[in-house]
């Protein structure tokens, strides 16, 4: 659906000469066809439902948080083009090892 420019930018003078940018009154023209999106939005709340359904059979959701986290952190300094792994990443936020519990280190072997 091609909707075209969505505002404009406008000089202003009033107080200091600025630009600002004015958005087209709503609702938009053509209106938008959410029922197009109901399906995806099915979709993702199935999706949601898995991983609510998952979490609940990990032993530390904060530990399956901690190692998405630093995950996304090495594809994203991939992409800059850094040299990192998942465990650089991970012994790097882990100077404090020693004090894990022998089941959390256990979850973080498996993982990394």
């Amino acid at each position: 659906m091609k909707r075209g420019l969505q505002g404009k930018w406008v000089k202003r003078t009033e107080v200091e000469a600025h630009q600002a940018f004015v958005p087209n009154a709503l609702p938009p023209l053509p209106p938008l066809d959410l029922a197009a999106f109901a399906a995806l939005t099915e979709r993702a709340n199935r999706a949601l439902g898995r991983l609510d359904g998952v979490s609940t059979m990990l032993p530390d959701t904060r530990l399956f948080l901690y190692f998405y986290v630093r995950r996304e952190a090495v594809l994203s300094s991939q992409i800059e083009g850094t040299q990192s792994s998942t465990g650089t990443g991970v012994s790097a936020g882990c100077s404090s090892r020693s004090s894990w519990s022998p089941r959390r280190r256990s979850v973080s072997r498996s993982c990394i």
